[in-house]
């Protein structure tokens, strides 16, 4: 049945209705809110309605009852071949064959946008996903959050949506303080120095090549002695030595450290302190992006937080003006308290720097001004606590906090047969999605990524991943695309051709039990797009393709699509032509739909494998 039919049948419940509310058996006020479903089970019919339970409270009655009322009520039509009640007061419908076979014509006619829909035209939505610190590269955990973000983005174009995938540039802040002073430190280093390295700056070997690339376009004209650098940073401070003879801060104060390095740089340094924070900025910075593209991710703006520094006095005036700030300990405290968070949030200290969380106010409303219907953060586990916050500061400033929604993306754990790879980005000391995906492949990467709820736990099987069977998902449902590849190639080299014509007269062919539920499950492939789609749930859509995968492949494995004849060098009968001919249309309208659900998830749809 396809959508239009699926509008049709609730359009004669609605009927129904209408005839039940005259004659008084349902209240004038009554809303239908039921649900029209595609049946599991063939014995109950090919879709289902639960109107009756529905409605059953508000017309006073026994819900079977009622659902005999309905079912007498509903105008005749001739896809309808019967209708029956199950069970508590389900209501299950029965096709006819032209009604079934509807589903077919429409992907033949709408092939790659088959499916999609024009449900929420005009409504602007902005995904932000990933916008992790431009610090190092993307490791395998940001990869979850990019393959979720980009099909749910996918996922909501497909139903109509205006989407603006964008990423939020960490570019300000003392994280970009403490990647600058890493790079001029290992820039002395490069220039001959003998530096102590603070435990906490970032360390990887990307740090050395950018700041290596600084010598070769400047030589020593930015060099001072180590000794002025680390002039009175740390006076309790002991080190140790490890193997390469490099000194690291063994005890004292790590943070006191690491601050009175910047500081200590940014006074040497003055204004060309810049060109270190730009430096390495722009170098992790264009690795994300490229990394991000080779992943099939991309993005409409890439939005710079320096930017959004003019913004925040205004925002925070607002709140000041609306009552929603006070002054305790010299900080400028918001009053998160007033909506529901478990405690008020510093946005000035007593320094006068403004707080990360002032930024992400004036972020949130600028996002808002920018005339967003729906905000959709994607961000790491991590965060939780930090939604709250987010969203107390937008009631405040008077805009809709249901307008935003929050989706956690939980951690990623990579596994190498019975090891488990640690990560951590300041020692570098990190597996980098870049090298993942150069293992296991892009399909296989953002397939796993979003294969199961984001909120679950995705511990990634490297073995797995790179597996040719029945056990790998993504290969299994490549496959299937694959093989009806296969049998159009095949059937070319026997000097056949694919004729639709014949294959729609003889559809009726299609009798078989699993071939009735391959031309179900095609049926519902819109409303599980539509489920997908508003649910942010990617692995919706990942579970049906697995679904129509295995359906298939069982068919296929059970029922000759090209006759056995052929086989023998003899000519098939034209019976066996009928029978092949359906049978390559439902192959086709197969391949169509898989081709269709692994696009938007960003995956290929192979035709050999």
């Amino acid at each position: 049945m396809s959508q239009a039919q699926i509008d049709t049948l609730a359009s004669l419940f609605d009927d129904a209705i209408r005839t039940l509310q005259a004659d008084g058996t349902l209240p004038n006020a009554w809303q239908n809110n039921s649900q029209i479903t595609r049946t599991k089970d063939l014995s109950h019919g090919d879709f289902a309605s639960n109107i009756a339970l529905t409605a059953a409270k508000a017309a006073k009655a026994n819900p079977r009852q009622l659902a005999e009322k309905i079912v007498n009520a509903l105008p005749d039509n001739q896809n309808i071949r019967q209708v029956e009640i199950a069970g508590p007061g389900f209501i299950n419908v029965f096709l006819n064959a032209e009604a079934k076979f509807a589903v077919l014509d429409d992907i033949f006619k709408q092939q790659e946008r088959f499916g999609l829909s024009d449900q929420f035209e005009g409504q602007k939505v902005q995904v932000e996903f990933v916008s992790a610190n431009p610090t190092s590269s993307l490791h395998v955990g940001h990869g979850r959050g990019a393959a979720f973000g980009m099909s749910v983005a996918n996922l909501l174009e497909a139903v109509g949506y205006d989407v603006t995938r964008e990423y939020y540039v960490n570019d300000a802040g003392r994280q970009m303080d403490i990647l600058a002073t890493s790079t001029y430190l290992r820039y002395l280093e490069a220039n001959g120095e003998q530096v102590t390295f603070p435990v906490n700056g970032y360390q990887g070997e990307y740090v050395r090549d950018i700041a290596q690339t600084l010598k070769t376009q400047h030589g020593d004209s930015y060099v001072h002695s180590f000794a002025q650098v680390a002039k009175e940073v740390v006076e309790d401070a002991q080190f140790e030595t490890n193997a390469d003879g490099e000194k690291t801060l063994l005890s004292g104060d790590k943070e006191a450290h690491i601050d009175g390095l910047i500081n200590n740089s940014k006074t040497l340094l003055g204004n060309s302190y810049e060109l270190f924070l730009n430096a390495a900025l722009s170098s992790i910075l264009a690795d994300i992006k490229d990394d991000l593209n080779d992943f099939g991710v991309r993005y409409e703006c890439w939005f710079s937080e320096r930017s959004i520094d003019s913004e925040i006095e205004p925002a925070l005036q607002v709140l000041d003006e609306k009552g929603y700030l006070y002054e305790k300990d010299g900080n400028i405290w918001f009053k998160s308290t007033d909506f529901g968070d478990e405690k008020d949030r510093v946005v000035r200290r007593a320094n006068g720097q403004t707080t990360y969380f002032a930024s992400d106010i004036a972020y949130h409303k600028n996002k808002f001004d920018r005339g967003f219907d729906k905000v959709i953060n994607v961000w790491g586990a991590d965060h939780h606590g930090y939604v709250p916050r987010v969203k107390a500061a937008l009631l405040a400033l008077g805009i809709d906090a249901e307008r935003l929604d929050v989706v956690l993306v939980q951690f990623v754990a990579l596994w190498r047969g019975s090891e488990k790879v640690q990560m951590s980005s300041r020692s570098g000391k990190f597996v980098t999605l870049r090298e993942l995906r150069h293992e296991v492949g892009n399909d296989a990467a953002r397939f796993y990524y979003v294969a199961r709820k984001p909120e679950v736990h995705v511990d990634f099987d490297l073995e797995l991943a790179k597996s040719q069977s029945k056990d790998n998902q993504v290969y299994y449902i490549q496959y299937a695309h694959a093989r009806v590849c296969r049998v159009l190639e095949k059937l070319q080299t026997n000097g056949l051709v694919v004729n639709d014509t014949i294959g729609l007269e003889h559809q009726n062919l299609l009798t078989a039990p699993n071939e009735d539920e391959l031309i179900k499950l095609l049926a519902g492939y819109p409303a599980t797009l539509l489920r997908s789609a508003t649910g942010y749930e990617p692995h919706v859509l990942t579970n049906y393709l697995k679904e129509l995968a295995a359906l298939f492949h069982g068919w296929y494995d059970s029922n000759r699509i090209l006759p056995v004849s052929l086989t023998s060098g003899e000519t098939p009968s034209q019976s066996e032509i009928d029978l092949m001919q359906a049978r390559l249309r439902l192959s086709k309208a197969v391949r169509q739909v898989l081709a269709n659900g692994l696009s938007l998830l960003g995956l290929s749809a192979p035709s050999s494998m």
